[in-house]
């Protein structure tokens, strides 16, 4: 079987969940044996692994899906001055600025993406597909996210094969999108399901979240946990001298940076966390800057700047040595998420999460047993930290339950099924 697999690059500049997901799936799916190539679209790929193949090229690059958009003169130009643009400096240069932007003012660029063929970048669109049918001629095409679903009627027409969508968090960008084009694009979204054989959601919740939103039949949606590579997670020490707060996710304010910093500040107060410290990483661009200074600041304010670190570096390696510095994590996304790389990735060094009653979280800790769903926020972390043998116990049940069932290698043979039946 040969799969391709068409993901968009980040930039490397923040902790990406569907990012980490895509690189360490196509790596677990060589070791088992599938033929798997991943083709990025924007900006190259930066992921753990980084596996993708050298002469594969990126195709939408970032500064030509942008002109295109904006300036009709590009939307013909030879292919000749396109390859300016896609260069690697060039690219790479768009990477330092990539997810500084919001969703917001990007209603008319969705789109014109989700219409593919019919939008602006047609000939990208021509010249992705022209590039499978003459290099890559694979069984199945698998597509990163639905909002590349605008790509999926044109590949099943000239490669007449099935085409799989992974389903994570897309409603985020669909709904910060301004009006009226947030709509539009939701409707956009639903007329070219019919061209996705398959749809994998990342968490059961994310799949009834999805069916419903995308008016689908829930027994289209299959659901695949994300798994991990679990070499390198060691188990933590939890020896809590002193004991550390943790937030691993990208640095903003609406994935709840500022809400783990006002916890934070009124758990020093509290008899026997005198001691506690904060370490947060993840990435921060554009307005995250503006959001991590202001926490520096309160902070600060409140005498606390020694007790708290930002670490900057979040790659595999540094991220290894976060985990087990921690004593308990917390990202309080109060509308959730579909999945919560982040939680597995604690739970993989049998650190304890404590997460908000929203999203995937209360599956992922039914599933695992592996930390605490709150209502209140201080007092079930203050309850935890003053608990220790509770924290380790919790420790000890994630990090069993993501050995056994989270791995990245899970992940792998269970997306080979949904592969397998679509062959029949």
């Amino acid at each position: 079987m040969k799969v391709v697999h068409i993901v968009p690059g980040s930039g490397g500049t923040f902790y990406c969940q569907n990012c980490m997901r895509d690189g360490a799936l196509v790596q677990a799916l060589r070791k088992q044996g599938v033929d798997v190539v991943m083709v990025p679209m924007y900006l190259p790929m930066f992921t753990d692994g980084d596996p993708v193949q050298s002469d594969t090229p990126v195709f939408f690059g970032g500064i030509n899906v942008w002109l295109q958009q904006q300036v009709p003169f590009f939307r013909k130009t030879p292919r000749w001055l396109d390859r300016l643009f896609d260069s690697k400096w060039m690219l790479n240069r768009a990477a330092s600025m990539a997810g500084a932007t919001s969703a917001g003012g990007l209603g008319p660029m969705t789109l014109s993406m989700l219409e593919g063929a019919d939008g602006n970048q047609r000939k990208e669109v021509e010249r992705l597909v022209e590039w499978l049918v003459e290099h890559e001629q694979p069984d199945v095409v698998h597509i990163s996210n639905a909002l590349l679903i605008g790509l999926a009627g044109e590949i099943k027409s000239k490669l007449d094969v099935p085409v799989v969508c992974s389903l994570q968090d897309e409603d985020w960008w669909l709904d910060e999108i301004n009006p009226p084009f947030d709509e539009v694009c939701w409707e956009a979204v639903r007329a070219r399901t019919r061209d996705v054989d398959r749809f994998v959601a990342v968490s059961n919740w994310f799949a009834d979240r999805m069916s419903e939103r995308l008016m689908l039949p829930r027994d289209l949606i299959d659901v695949v946990h994300v798994g991990i590579d679990l070499y390198g997670y060691e188990e933590a020490s939890l020896d809590f001298d002193p004991p550390v707060l943790g937030y691993l996710s990208r640095m903003n304010e609406t994935l709840g940076l500022g809400k783990l910093v006002d916890a934070f500040i009124e758990l020093k107060k509290c008899s026997g966390l005198e001691s506690l410290k904060l370490r947060a990483t993840g990435g921060a661009v554009g307005d995250d800057l503006k959001c991590v200074a202001e926490q520096k600041k309160k902070l600060a304010m409140a005498g606390l700047e020694n007790d708290a670190e930002f670490v900057e570096d979040f790659n595999r390696e540094h991220r290894l040595a976060f985990l087990k510095s921690l004593s308990v994590m917390c990202v309080p996304v109060e509308q959730g998420e579909a999945f919560g790389s982040y939680i597995i990735e604690a739970m993989a060094c049998g650190i304890p999460v404590v997460q908000p009653n929203a999203g995937a979280f209360p599956e992922l800790i039914d599933a695992t047993g592996g930390g605490l769903i709150y209502d209140d926020l201080v007092e079930s972390l203050r309850a935890l930290l003053l608990d220790p043998e509770r924290m380790r116990k919790l420790g000890r049940a994630g990090r069993e339950s993501v050995q056994e069932n989270f791995s990245i290698e899970t992940m792998a043979m269970n997306m080979i099924s949904v592969y397998g039946e679509l062959g029949k």
